[in-house]
């Protein structure tokens, strides 16, 4: 039989929403989640796996649905009852492939649950398993169809002890002409050698024989519980399954010679040599069960019986504070505990000295009074696991060490980061002891009233931070707080002008509407009462109900003031602030008519006078020039000035590079004044460079939306930045210093993404790098840059999917994304015409006036010379009318992605020199919902986020390393008198550990280790 034929038309389906009601979660395939679902014309039930048309595999798709089509009418292959298409424009179309319901599991879910009660699987079980999905082998190799996956997790029971395989995602359809393949595909731990040979040497080709191994695997699975090689890495089982001899069962001498001798015969590494299904099906172990088919299947369907019962009643958890001391360390186990732990509202665990917060999803009273005192300079085991904890550490080691520390808090958008930060703030002040009340006030309102900035609503998160922030709280050699400073990065200009669907704009401008409304200063403003500016259209949002009469809003714009007020911010500037945001938010209505005339076509003009007057006046400039700067622009050739006119399309982006332009300078003068008011020069100068900084990095999570643009690029490569760090500090650093301290460990495998990295930031054939050089071509087209891209960008991590315009692919840490490119040039150019520069300089409004003055950082923000509000005309201007304001602005000479380079590598300087500690963010589920954990969305973000190989580490590992001389110093009054003055030696060190009694320590060659709670 001949599966295929043409592609797939998958908008031809029917709805299933028709048919089919989801019911539950029951798991994922190699592509999709897999639900239960309910017939509503007869309530039968059936399982649905629902694929996404976009992001998922095309090939993939198209050769699950011809096998399922084709050979689901076999005993031992899950019955197939159809493909569906689901139409969503808000959330994405869905594909449904609808398939029968295996109510009794995996055959992994059953032989874990017998070893768990201390109970194998009998081999006659085993052998009725493994011949009843040989059987389905044979008829997909006997129709040329390969599975490619299989495992225990790929054969499912029902409740009536059949035995069917699943997951068609990965196999491969041969034909007459070609019937070998050369993928290397499935899942690591399973594969067969010659499968693995594929990805080096492209020569290597394999047949139907490769799913022999891996039913092969599977025995063992069924007798061991888990394939060889489970304790490894994936990355390291694949350069380990082709050196290594054939695996076998943990201990053959508990099973029969015949069960060994299948094992064995399945495992033959030279595939060539390795028996093909049917002659499996003939071997001794399997020949046993012949007339007992009915007995067996008894046996079965009480064991399914039995597991189903005991998975359905509660069992204990082994729930411990910290993930590191757990027996058994897989992902499982850790997610059972977290899970525990989180239905008991215990959301902090701690794995080693590393925190994991679980978002909760609703207030919780842990973080009182009582609670901030609790955490004040005590043991780590003395209370349970809280990031008030990790502020008091970071407190604690930078006084005792005099050493700057950090603070990461990292985690996908909406898992809670920006609360983590106002907690860890909360608490440091607190330990602080501000003797100025006032100034501990202000660091506290920091964060409020940069988010109403710099944070808005996205589809996943309703306050998601659209910058990076890094506080650094500086502090005396004796722990007092005497100021604060916020570094800012990459905030996302582009949502000034543009929200894609579900999404809002930045919050200060609702905030600001609702409050101005109340108080009723928006004609003073020169905001309409009753039609929603452009900037802030949304068909879901009304500008009534929705904006100006929100309490909410109205609140926080109160909120907002006062915070504005007590950071020391005069009410003139409050008031030209007010002016730049509605002057932004009016110029989104300016609209541009063409003007044909005889001799050009190409020109534009303002079509809405008022508005532009409006915008004029809130700017303090004159309205003709306004006009003039918008539709045309000034061109210097051979010394004489030309004046041309600028198109519709032209004069729109001026509009829109204006509105982000001013927005983004807004932004970084509001945080320079922060910065000003919160430095008390005098103590600074008193402690000079025995001060102390605590940094806390608080930065966008990593995002994958339904349409992912340049600002998702972005935000993506800056947390594969973090993660680099993390894994840099955690395995890399952390075993070469245990190398150079000859301190034995066993080296732990973990995911490396620096050639993902390189991808991105090398030159001059790096993403950002050819993003540059094409942004530099006036013809290129976004169509041109993936081109680009695809030629150059030879890597596993980069893709083209099919059926997506303009669309590439990056396999990141966190998991696949889709890009559209549609936008990207114009995004990284950003440009502002020195028209605009110009006029907005002449401005009578100081502040807008001096937004456009002061050059940009590498990083592309205000120098930090630009401090404060009311300065003379005499300050430079003079001086500075004779320059071409290109040369004094930098807008022209550097792009988007070059000042996000410059600002990821000023963040990463930042954050290497204090010692870190780090806080890993979880969300627990999609819905925001309190109390509801998706075991399956938290086990893929522990995966990514390297929690399993933390564990690892930590539990073998000392994560608290001290100097000889710092160590003997603070501890020796626990074993010398003291007027005597011990050498800093290992001896002295090892005489000092053995009077306290403390265990599981190391002297390295210059420093002692010890497990961060034994100190």
């Amino acid at each position: 039989m001949v599966l295929g034929g043409k592609s797939i038309v998958f908008d031809h389906f029917p709805d299933p929403t028709d048919t089919w009601d989801i019911v539950e979660t029951i798991g994922k395939g190699t592509y999709g989640k897999v639900y239960k679902v309910l017939n509503k014309q007869d309530g039968s039930k059936a399982a649905v796996k629902i694929l996404d048309p976009i992001h998922d595999i095309d090939e993939e798709i198209e050769a699950e649905y011809n096998i399922l089509k084709a050979l689901s009418d076999h005993a031992n292959v899950v019955k197939f009852y159809g493909m569906f298409y689901k139409k969503d424009a808000k959330c994405g179309d869905q594909l449904w492939l609808v398939l029968e319901l295996c109510n009794g599991g995996s055959v992994t879910d059953l032989s874990k649950g017998m070893l768990k009660r201390g109970e194998r699987i009998e081999e006659s079980i085993i052998a009725y398993i493994l011949h009843e999905a040989l059987m389905g082998l044979l008829h997909l190799h006997v129709n040329k169809t390969i599975h490619r996956d299989v495992k225990g997790n790929n054969i499912l029971l029902t409740t009536q002890g059949g035995v069917k395989l699943v997951d068609f995602g990965v196999s491969a359809q041969l034909t007459n002409t070609r019937l070998r393949r050369n993928t290397s595909v499935g899942t690591p731990f399973w594969m067969a050698p010659e499968v693995i040979a594929c990805e080096q040497q492209l020569d290597t080709t394999y047949d139907a024989r490769c799913d022999v191994w891996s039913l092969g695997i599977t025995a063992i699975e069924l007798g061991d519980g888990d394939p060889p090689l489970s304790d490894l890495h994936p990355m390291r089982a694949l350069f380990k399954i082709p050196r290594n001899p054939p695996p076998t069962l943990h201990q053959p001498e508990l099973w029969t010679g015949i069960f060994n001798d299948f094992i064995c015969k399945c495992l033959i590494k030279d595939f060539e040599l390795r028996p093909n299904v049917l002659d499996l099906l003939q071997h001794v172990f399997l020949q046993q069960i012949r007339g007992k088919e009915k007995v067996l299947q008894k046996h079965l369907m009480e064991h399914i019986d039995l597991n189903q019962h005991n998975m359905n009643s509660f069992t204990d958890v082994e729930e411990v504070d910290d993930l590191a001391t757990l027996e058994v360390l897989d992902e499982n186990t850790v997610a059972d505990n977290l899970q525990g732990r989180y239905a008991k509202d215990q959301i902090y665990t701690y794995v080693g000295d590393i925190l994991i917060a679980v978002n909760p999803f609703h207030p919780m009273d842990i973080y009182t009074p009582e609670h901030t005192k609790k955490y004040l300079g005590a043991e780590r085991k003395a209370n349970p696991p809280h990031i008030f904890a990790v502020a008091d550490i970071a407190y604690q080691s930078g006084v005792s060490d005099s050493t700057d520390q950090c603070i990461v808090i990292s985690g996908e958008s909406g898992a809670g980061k920006t609360e983590s930060a106002h907690l860890l703030v909360q608490q440091l002040t607190f330990l602080g002891k501000a003797n100025n009340r006032e100034l501990q006030e202000k660091i506290l309102l920091v964060n409020s009233l940069v988010e109403a900035f710099g944070n808005a609503t996205t589809a996943i998160n309703d306050n998601s931070s659209r910058f990076g922030k890094y506080l650094e709280m500086k502090f005396t050699s004796g722990g007092t707080v005497v100021g604060a400073k916020i570094s800012e990065y990459l905030l996302e200009k582009s949502r000034v002008i543009h929200q894609a669907a579900g999404e809002r704009n930045f919050h200060i401008f609702y905030y600001m509407y609702a409050g101005l409304a109340e108080r009723r200063k928006l004609a003073h403003y020169k905001l309409s009462d009753s039609k929603t500016p452009k900037y802030l259209f949304n068909e879901h949002v009304k500008l009534g109900p929705d904006i100006v009469s929100n309490a909410s809003y109205k609140e926080q714009f109160d909120a907002v003031e006062q915070c504005f007020k007590v950071i020391g911010f005069t009410l003139e500037e409050l008031g030209s602030v007010y002016s730049t945001l509605a002057a932004i938010l009016i110029s989104g209505d300016l609209e541009f008519a063409a003007v044909a005339s005889e001799h050009q076509t190409d020109k534009s003009e303002i079509s809405n006078i008022p508005v532009l007057e409006n915008v004029a006046s809130l700017l303090c400039i004159r309205c003709d020039e306004l006009q003039e700067a918008l539709t045309s622009h000034c061109v210097v050739a051979r010394g004489e000035t030309i004046i041309r006119p600028n198109t519709v399309e032209k004069a729109t982006e001026v509009r829109d590079a204006m509105g982000k332009a001013l927005y983004g300078r807004l932004f970084s003068w509001i945080v320079n004044r922060i910065n000003a008011l919160l430095i008390d020069p005098l103590n600074i100068c008193v402690e000079g460079d025995n001060s102390l900084n605590i940094g806390i990095l608080d930065i966008f999570g990593f995002e994958n939306f339904k349409r992912n643009s340049f600002e998702q690029l972005c935000i993506n490569i800056a947390n594969e930045q973090i993660q680099f760090y993390f894994n840099q500090h955690i395995f890399t650093w952390e075993q070469d210093e245990y190398l150079n301290e000859e301190v034995d460990v066993r080296m732990i495998e973990y995911e490396d993404n620096r050639p993902l990295l390189d991808m991105f930031l090398q030159k001059p054939m790096g993403l950002l790098s050819l993003l540059d050089e094409e942004s530099r071509f006036p013809q290129a087209t976004d169509q041109t840059l993936v081109e680009k891209f695809e030629v150059n960008l030879k890597s596993k991590h980069f893709w083209r999917p099919m059926r997506v315009d303009l669309g590439f692919g990056i396999n990141h840490y966190a998991g696949k994304v889709i890009y559209n490119a549609s936008g990207f040039l114009a995004k990284n150019r950003d440009m502002l015409p020195a028209d605009i520069v110009l006029l907005l300089r002449s401005s009578e409004n100081l502040l807008i006036s001096k937004l456009v003055t002061h050059p940009l950082t590498k990083t592309g923000y205000i120098t930090r010379s630009l401090t404060t509000f009311i300065e003379t005309q005499s300050c430079g201007d003079s001086g500075e009318a004779t320059h071409h304001p290109r040369e004094t602005t930098n807008m022209r000479t550097q792009t988007v992605s070059s000042y996000f380079r410059y600002s990821l590598m000023d963040l990463l300087s930042k954050m290497v020199s204090g010692q870190p500690h780090f806080v890993r963010c979880i969300k627990p589920n999609n819905d925001r919902q309190a109390h509801r954990f998706d075991q399956e969305k938290v086990v893929v973000q522990l995966r990514y986020t390297g929690v399993l190989e933390t564990a690892k580490i930590r539990r073998q590992g000392y994560s608290h390393r001290i100097l000889f001389a710092n160590f003997v110093t603070r501890y020796s009054i626990l074993a010398f008198r003291a007027n005597e003055e011990p050498a800093a030696t290992p001896e002295s060190c090892t005489a000092i550990l053995e009077k306290a009694k403390l265990e599981n320590w190391a002297m390295g060659k210059t420093k002692v280790r010890t497990p961060r709670s034994n100190m």
